[in-house]
């Protein structure tokens, strides 16, 4: 036994010394670059980022919060992926006691007999254990995988979380640009049939032609088709809103497009905010950490493993206390195991090891480069809708004003009506593609949020 212990000792220390990062800890890797993760011509905050307002605070809609509420408490994703939570956290458990010996009670007793010659009676009661001393770093790695799986299961839930609370918020201002466009459409709509019985009369009047009073009928009935578009396009939003509250498909509450207000100070924080708030960077950071230890387990593998197995109890051989009260028993028993035949098979293990773990750390740099592209995309979607605005707005101006100039020149004839809806016509597209602008700049803002991290609480 003493000589097992000793060399235990000496694997131990040659574990230690020849293969020290069987015991290593995870540590980022130096060639992997967070520095201008944003592009060119980023300006990144030395401080506060909006990725840390929470959620309640960026979306002031109050019936937008209260679909957000209904969604982290009854969304199925969600929930599922906070069971998996309980499930890593059993298992970095598991993983824990693995440290500490097992035992088991298992008293025997038996009755025997020779030729009929008188009967035997004994029983034992002894308590068996068996406890794995960590000599190769394998209770260690196992260990630190299993705790890295289990903050993975709570950042998998913030990644669910802030990806529920951007898809929440983009269908419902998706439903407010769509009301927006249908109420335009339906007066637009309204005018056009208002337009075609003017033509109607001018025509008897002898004014104009059946011609133009077909192409202006054409045109109402284009607009009012496009009704129809608005209506299905918003029941498949309402549809898509309602599954991700865990509902039956049903109308949504909302508010008004024009009254909505967003947080906009575009602070987006330095690289390093970006890796500490932004859940699916975290989780092939993690990914990279299971595969590091994973590596460790396979280099341990090459070393020998050590058990020690004990019996304390109590043995009665004639099945009497009185006659004969037993003898104890105590007794330890050490194996140490080496690997001899299966080096092979190890070593194979260990390039399969390595070569996951290569791959871990490409998808780490990927996803650095994937979040700093969807940050660069957000500012650019923002800074876009809001230069587009002011050219909009004033577009939307000329045009009202054509509309009326035109109307003012058929009263003194100088212009037909056919240019008069033209205008109108031409107008009605900008002031939808002003809708869309409005909703592509609140768009942008979510995507930032999300991009950045946003939503996570």
């Amino acid at each position: 036994m003493k000589r097992i212990c000793q060399y235990a000792v000496l694997v131990l220390a040659a574990a230690t010394l020849g293969g020290c990062s069987i015991y290593g800890r995870y540590s980022r890797p130096e060639d992997i670059e967070t520095d201008g993760l944003f592009g060119e011509g980023v300006i990144a905050g030395d401080s506060a980022t909006i990725a840390d307002i929470g959620w309640r605070d960026f979306f002031t809609d109050p019936c937008l919060q209260a679909l957000i509420d209904k969604a982290l408490s009854d969304n199925i994703d969600l929930k599922t992926a906070e069971l998996r939570i309980k499930e890593a956290e059993a298992a970095l458990k598991t993983a824990r006691l693995s440290y500490y010996p097992s035992f088991s009670f298992a008293p025997q007793g038996s009755l025997s007999t020779y030729n009929f010659d008188g009967l035997a009676k004994n029983y034992q009661l002894p308590l068996n254990i068996s406890w794995n001393i960590d000599v190769a770093g394998r209770l260690y790695n196992r260990k630190h995988k299993a705790r890295v799986a289990y903050e993975q299961s709570k950042v998998n839930v913030q990644y669910v979380h802030t990806r529920l609370v951007a898809s929440i918020a983009n269908a419902y201002y998706t439903l407010l640009m769509l009301d927006s466009q249908l109420e335009v459409s339906r007066t637009t709509a309204a005018n056009w049939k208002e337009n075609v019985r003017i033509m109607r009369a001018m025509k008897e009047a002898g004014m104009t032609n059946e011609a133009s009073v077909s192409q202006t009928e054409a045109n109402s009935c284009s607009i009012e088709a496009s009704l129809f578009d608005l209506y299905r396009q918003i029941r498949q939003v309402e549809n898509s809103l309602s599954l991700m509250l865990g509902d039956a498909p049903r109308s949504i509450p909302r508010g008004r497009l024009a009254d909505q207000k967003l947080y906009d100070r575009l602070l987006v924080g330095v690289p390093v905010q970006l890796l500490s708030n932004r859940p699916d960077v975290r989780g092939a950071e993690l990914d990279l950490a299971q595969a590091f230890y994973t590596t460790n387990l396979a280099r341990a593998a090459f070393y020998p493993s050590l058990t020690l197995n004990g019996v304390l109890g109590w043995v009665n051989n004639s099945g009497s206390a009185l006659v004969n009260p037993g003898k104890f028993l105590l007794s330890f028993v050490g194996s140490l195991v080496q690997p001899i035949f299966n080096a092979g098979a190890n070593r194979a293990q260990l390039k399969i090891a390595e070569s996951q773990q290569e791959q871990a750390k490409l998808a780490f740099a990927q996803a650095l480069l994937n979040a700093g592209r969807e940050v660069n995309d957000a500012l650019v979607q923002c800074r876009t809708a809001e230069d587009k605005t002011d050219v909009r707005r004033r577009q939307i101006a000329a045009l009202e004003s054509a509309v009326s100039s035109t109307q003012q020149l058929m009263r003194h004839g100088d212009a037909t009506y056919l240019e008069v809806l033209t205008a109108q016509q031409t107008l009605l597209q900008a002031q939808l593609s002003q809708i869309a602008d409005r909703f592509e700049g609140i768009q942008g803002m979510i995507n930032l949020y999300l991009s950045l991290g946003g939503g996570r609480e």
